[in-house]
């Protein structure tokens, strides 16, 4: 694997660990105090976030070699 295939694949491991942290926030005792607006700013933030991953995960599954 190439370099800048290496950093695609580890940010897309960061970013799913910031998922996965996120969500376990939503799960938290701190997320139902927030302010309705700011709990809707962080429902979008992890819709992204997760769309990003989506392609990320495209873009690493482009790496392999097809059909050789």
């Amino acid at each position: 694997m190439e370099a800048h295939q290496e950093r695609v694949v580890t940010e897309q491991a960061e970013l799913l660990a910031k998922i996965r942290k996120l969500g376990e926030f939503f799960s938290g005792a701190v997320y139902p105090t927030l302010p309705h607006a700011e709990q809707a700013r962080l429902a979008r933030q992890f819709i992204h976030m997760q769309a990003y991953e989506r392609v990320l995960h495209e873009r690493i599954e482009a790496f392999a070699p097809t059909g050789a």
